[in-house]
């Protein structure tokens, strides 16, 4: 796998499923997508090299996937593929009042093997190439307790050797089968380990009952996390740097016509600004002009003629 002098500067780890979404006619529309690897794609649009550690089938929806990722210019160098296995599955349609619902099959992905597999060393070199590491609690929840050691080993790797550590707290209590107190137990583990945290406010009270951003931020510079954005919605986000913070509003208000990726979208320009030097303020900005322009667009993933950080 890659040398020094070649690392990415991002390696985004988790799992890409095959998305089925029934639309209004009846039909379904095919994708594929993550909360990681929308920051992934979107980060490389930004020109930020970046790479996806995942595991894959060999089947022709796993080609999708890595072929999708290679047109857009992300390093597949990490995605290692397993014969005769299927990668997840999610579908979306309306209930009868007209709300979501959300269906996944992804227990036996391979994805959640990832660091269980005979390869896995190759893997954690790799990823602690990377001048920056970023993965989500989404990314946590796929794996067992092996395989979140040796992540969180990695992590301890990378940083040594000068990385840093992006984690997007993204709770989904689905993922962790409602075990509230491993997924506070794995998070806190995380947050040792991480440089930059990039929470949502709603799943942080959520998962701890955080009453504001504010004490959100005071919990994770608890953890020494020394870089902050907490989302909050279409509101401000808040962020913190040492000792001091600062709301950064919204530019202008938007109607979303689908508001999937909007917190992916706004890690993306967020990070790929202040890997190119941006103020953290500035950053923000970014973050939420990209993520109103996801916002106006069905999907995670908007076409590639409409996206760019600004």
């Amino acid at each position: 796998m890659a040398d020094r002098d070649a690392r990415p500067a991002v390696v985004a780890i988790g799992e890409v499923a095959i998305e089925l979404a029934r639309g209004k006619d009846g039909r379904f529309n095919l994708s594929c997508g993550g909360d990681t690897f929308n920051t992934a794609v979107y980060l490389r649009r930004a020109g930020i090299a970046t790479a996806f550690a995942t595991a894959l089938g060999e089947d022709p929806y796993s080609e999708a996937i890595v072929a999708l990722a290679e047109a857009e210019g992300i390093s597949s160098e990490a995605m290692l593929r397993l014969p005769g296995r299927l990668p997840a599955l999610t579908l979306t349609d309306l209930d009868a009042r007209g709300v979501q619902r959300r269906f996944e099959w992804q227990d036996a992905a391979p994805a959640r093997e990832l660091f269980e597999l005979p390869a896995w060393p190759q893997v954690a070199e790799f990823i602690a190439t990377a001048r920056t590491i970023y993965f989500s609690g989404i990314t946590l929840s796929l794996y067992g307790n092996v395989g979140l050691g040796r992540l969180l080993a990695t992590l301890e790797l990378a940083r040594k050797r000068g990385a840093k550590v992006a984690f997007d707290c993204n709770f989904r209590p689905r993922a962790w089968k409602g075990n509230l107190g491993r997924a506070r137990t794995v998070f806190m583990e995380a947050l040792k380990r991480t440089d930059i945290a990039l929470p949502a406010y709603d799943d942080e009270a959520v998962l701890w009952g955080d009453p504001s951003p504010e004490a959100t931020v005071e919990r994770l510079r608890a953890f020494g996390v020394s870089e902050i954005a907490v989302k909050n919605g279409p509101n401000s986000v808040l962020v913190a740097l040492a000792k001091e913070q600062q709301h950064v509003p919204v530019p202008a208000a938007v109607t979303p016509i689908d508001a999937s990726g909007a917190g992916d979208a706004f890690n993306a320009a967020y990070l790929a600004a202040r890997l190119t030097g941006e103020t953290s303020q500035n950053a923000a900005t970014a973050g939420h002009r990209l993520a109103a322009e996801v916002i106006r667009h069905p999907g995670a993933l908007m076409p590639r003629v409409d996206a760019a950080v600004h």
